[in-house]
């Protein structure tokens, strides 16, 4: 269920079907000349005339017939293709919406009162000042939803071929404004040579005109209620979120060198519940859009996986991508991967934030199973404290810290995030704390990994013998889970063993839920950092451990066992499957959480540590330099 939903009814938006026909069909258009170049190309060439006495500031009117030109694309067939079809008809409802909107905010502000005041008596004064200044602001609302429009309607994969034209804006009325993107769309399909780049350019047309106008937002302070608005119509796939843009993304094919759990050795509990969450995704209903891991609980949303380089974190994502991605294949389903990098750090203020924004909104899409992932997070997002950091590292922070566990976030279940890092203490400590689940890709450890990953890496090619060894037999899930999990009845970080020990002595044995909250509080007493958040995400990692429920891979062999069944039908059969909680659980992921935190905080001290000594090493040894050269007499020269 949306919350905030602003209706917007079919029959304001059929209203506008006459006005919108008649613009798609003849668009006049009037055009202020602010350059002195004329609109007419010279014969036989690309260039333009251009006057020799000034014609700034002058106006001329330009006759658009956009049906013309899509119908000119294919001159020898009478008939439309149904690409050119459909780019019209979204134009026209695109246009329809626009005006509905356009209706809907003048009745949000003052502008339907003033509109009508003004045809009877022309306003005058500050009232007119403030009609003039609204009727500017709905015609940017206008332009903003009919682009908005004609962007979420196509999805292509294809580049543009060709430069397109800069979008022109008129806020003088909503008609202007839509008779001016019109104008633009015309002139950006009329380049196109087959319909692929007839939907191509439309849509690169309609983000150029969305990144226009968000660049032109800040002059209409007329626009600050209207940002409230969500509006969505299930008839043509389209929300407005206020002025957020909503992109549909490119569909390309996700290219990557999946790997395959046999694959990842070590690891053994990050790639159990990797699997897991593989297997829960494909649990989301599209028609319901909810997943019943979110109702039941266990559904990890989020997740932070930190370990040195070189343990296995990109092989893990590979992992995680190329599991999903089969499991759609069989479904039917799209699945969006998508990794926000260093690359989409910008220097223009508010373009990290938005790029960032963009990469969450993607991977978010309710009609798609989504991955996405922030490697090397430590250089994306800044801590706050930092004052080196850059202004967009700063951004990034913030929306990813809004998106994953923000007064708006709402999970759905079908996507997951997944934050990597080799050095975790550099994340912000808010930041890091809305990662629900905690993973340590620490990579091979004992003697059968290394013995495995070596025979994995060195490959076939070869005829030397394996030797006294079962290989990957160490690499069986269960067994390896099992005992990964059991290690975790003790905390693994030395001060964490010292309050855990502290606690036991006091209290005994741990057996009720005082004794968790006993040992919890003697947690935050050694750990400032260990806040309430802490406590749910132990919660969660607690039942998610109630859900550790292993899917059978039959129910994923064919879409029919599971995967395309009702919601209430996956409910029951993933219900059935839920273990109790015990207090083997509790304390076990109490200790796993508590372990991270004490080691972040670990390596965090070690490295200021090493800062200080460095320092005072470097101190001493200009101090020792200086000396030489005052005695041999050149400090000074």
């Amino acid at each position: 269920m949306d919350t905030g939903l602003t209706t917007l009814n079919e029959k304001e938006i059929a209203a506008h079907l006459s006005v919108a026909q008649s613009l798609i069909e003849r668009a006049s258009v009037v055009i202020k000349d602010r350059s002195g170049k004329s609109s007419t190309e010279l014969a036989g060439t690309h260039r333009r005339f251009v006057s020799t006495v000034s014609t700034r500031g002058s106006e001329s009117t330009r006759l658009v017939k956009i049906t013309e030109t899509v119908q000119a694309l294919n001159p020898q067939d009478n008939m439309l293709s149904p690409a050119q079809h459909g780019l019209l008809f979204r134009l026209r409802r695109g246009i329809q919406v626009a005006l509905a909107v356009h209706d809907l905010f003048a009745r949000q502000s003052e502008l339907e009162s003033l509109a009508l005041e003004n045809r009877s008596v022309a306003l005058s004064g500050d009232k007119a000042a403030r009609f003039h200044r609204l009727l500017a602001a709905g015609a940017f609302v206008t332009s903003f939803t009919l682009a908005s429009f004609i962007n979420q309607s196509f999805e292509t994969s294809d580049d543009v071929t060709g430069d397109l034209p800069e979008p022109v804006f008129s806020f003088e009325s909503p008609h202007e404004a839509v008779k001016h993107i019109i104008m633009g769309l015309d002139e950006a399909i009329s380049e196109a040579r087959d319909d692929s780049q007839l939907i191509a350019r439309t849509k690169a047309f309609a983000r150029l005109c969305l990144d226009g106008l968000v660049q032109r937002r800040a002059r209409f302070d007329e626009l600050e209620g209207f940002e409230q608005n969500h509006i969505r119509l299930d008839a043509d796939d389209f929300e407005l979120n206020g002025f957020d843009i909503r992109d549909r993304g490119r569909r390309k094919p996700l290219i990557m060198n999946f790997k395959k759990p046999n694959e990842v050795v070590g690891n053994h509990i990050a790639k159990y519940q990797a699997i897991k969450l593989a297997k829960m995704l494909m649990a989301y209903d599209f028609d319901r859009q909810l997943n019943p891991f979110v109702e039941l609980g266990g559904f990890i949303f989020t997740f932070i996986g930190d370990g040195f380089p070189g343990t296995g974190k990109t092989t893990l994502i590979q992992m995680i991508a190329g599991l999903i991605n089969d499991y759609c294949n069989v479904a039917g389903y799209s699945f969006h991967y998508e990794n926000f990098g260093v690359d989409q750090i910008s220097s223009y203020q508010g373009k990290s934030g938005q790029n960032c924004k963009q990469f969450i909104t993607n991977v978010l899409d309710t009609r798609v199973i989504g991955f996405g992932t922030v490697d090397d997070i430590d250089q994306i997002a800044a801590k706050r404290s930092d004052e080196r950091a850059s202004a967009g590292q700063q951004e990034i922070t913030a929306v990813l810290m809004e998106g994953f566990s923000g007064a708006n976030t709402v999970i759905r279940g079908n996507c997951s995030f997944g934050m990597f890092s080799n050095y975790p203490e550099n994340v912000d400590d808010a930041l890091r704390q809305r990662a629900g689940a905690r993973w340590l890709v620490d990579g091979p450890q004992t003697e059968d990994d290394y013995i495995d990953i070596f025979a994995l890496l060195l490959g076939k090619n070869h005829n030397i013998a394996l030797g006294d060894h079962d290989l990957y037999a160490a690499q069986a899930i269960k067994q390896a889970v099992r005992s990964a999990y059991d290690r975790h009845s003790l905390p693994q970080e030395e001060n964490l063993l010292r309050v855990y020990e502290k606690v036991a002595k006091a209290n005994g044995e741990m057996k009720t839920l005082a004794d968790i909250g006993m040992y919890l509080h003697a947690i935050k007493q050694a750990e400032p950092r260990f806040t309430g958040r802490a406590i749910k995400n132990i919660t969660d990692a607690v039942k998610m451990r109630a859900m550790d429920i292993d899917l059978p891979d039959e129910w994923f062999e064919n879409p029919e066992s599971f995967m395309h069944k009702s919601y209430d039908e996956k409910y029951a059969m993933i219900n059935e499957m839920r273990t109790p909680i015990t207090m083997d659980m509790i304390v076990q992921e109490v200790n796993r959480y508590a372990d991270s935190e004490f080691r972040y905080t670990d390596k965090s001290d070690a490295a200021a540590v090493d800062n200080i000594i460095r320092d005072q090493r470097v101190r001493e040894r200009a101090i020792e330099e200086i000396s030489e050269m005052k005695e041999k007499g050149t400090w000074n020269a």
